[in-house]
């Protein structure tokens, strides 16, 4: 059966854990060399080794896509290694919350630092390698793009300016054989909510989201990776994500309304 990334090469910003962990090792499955970016090198490695135990190639290149300079280099390690970037999902991200009222204007521009800027950075980085193999770039924003949640006001905001860019991208680069396809996603198993307002991980905190409706990352990873070879322009997931993403777009009054009642029912529930 032929592999749907076959001697292709895929780099992954975010990629130590979580839905960037997922899709290195569900595109090393479909054949592709795949470069792995991140913060945490232990984290990369222990990734690099889950890619050879699928019987494809890996690669940690440390990066923070904060800093210019080192997205650059990371863009030269991946082609040094592998000879040339067919795949880019930039994924790098965490959730700054907080209520708009008292959230600081350090963490909204961390957030966005991360977020957009990261985002930005990776791409622009590397663009010309895409152009080179007429490749995807693949954008990881979220359903909260499309929702106002108390307390995610600044996630939110950096998420619904991936989805802006993702659009803009996408006219940008026609013609060019270079396709942008950003996605979003649900509930899906991750440390999202185990990271603070700083960017540190706490591995002993509760995820808070309903576990219900979470979808284990690898599950998650099929369908992205399936989307990205798809070359779709927009692809949102779960079924409650598509949900809430419909009637965010088509319905925000409502959207507002239902939203407004579940948070004055969680402050009953902590008051009782």
């Amino acid at each position: 059966m032929t592999k749907r990334f076959s001697e292709q090469v895929v780099w992954i910003t975010g990629g130590g854990s979580g839905l960037g962990k997922a899709m290195a090792v569900e595109f090393a499955r479909q054949g592709a060399r795949v470069a792995v970016s991140g913060r945490r090198a232990d984290r990369l490695e222990e990734v690099v080794g889950l890619i050879g135990a699928v019987g494809s190639m890996g690669a940690a290149v440390p990066c923070d896509v904060t800093d210019e300079d080192a997205v650059e280099a990371a863009v030269r390690t991946v082609v040094d290694t592998f000879g040339r970037i067919d795949v880019v999902v930039a994924n790098a991200g965490y959730a700054v919350s907080g209520r708009i009222e008292s959230l600081s204007t350090e963490a909204w521009r961390r957030q966005f630092e991360v977020n957009v800027l990261g985002l930005v950075t990776t791409v622009r980085c590397a663009l010309p390698e895409l152009k080179r193999s007429r490749g995807r770039i693949a954008l990881i924003a979220s359903v909260a793009a499309f929702l106002g949640v108390p307390a995610s006001g600044a996630y939110g905001a950096s998420k619904a300016a991936v989805r802006s860019i993702g659009e803009t991208l996408s006219a940008e680069l026609a013609g060019s054989g270079v396709t942008c396809t950003t996605i979003h996603p649900g509930f899906v198993e991750s440390e999202i909510n185990q990271v603070d307002n700083t960017g540190v991980h706490h591995p002993d905190k509760t995820d808070s989201r309903p576990a219900a409706l979470m979808w284990t990352a690898d599950k998650a990873a099929d369908v992205m990776v399936r989307a990205i070879h798809q070359r779709k322009v927009e692809f949102i997931f779960t079924g409650h994500g598509k949900f809430a993403a419909f009637l965010g777009m088509h319905m925000p009054g409502l959207t507002t309304r239902l939203v407004s009642m579940g948070e004055a029912r969680r402050k009953r529930q902590l008051k009782g």
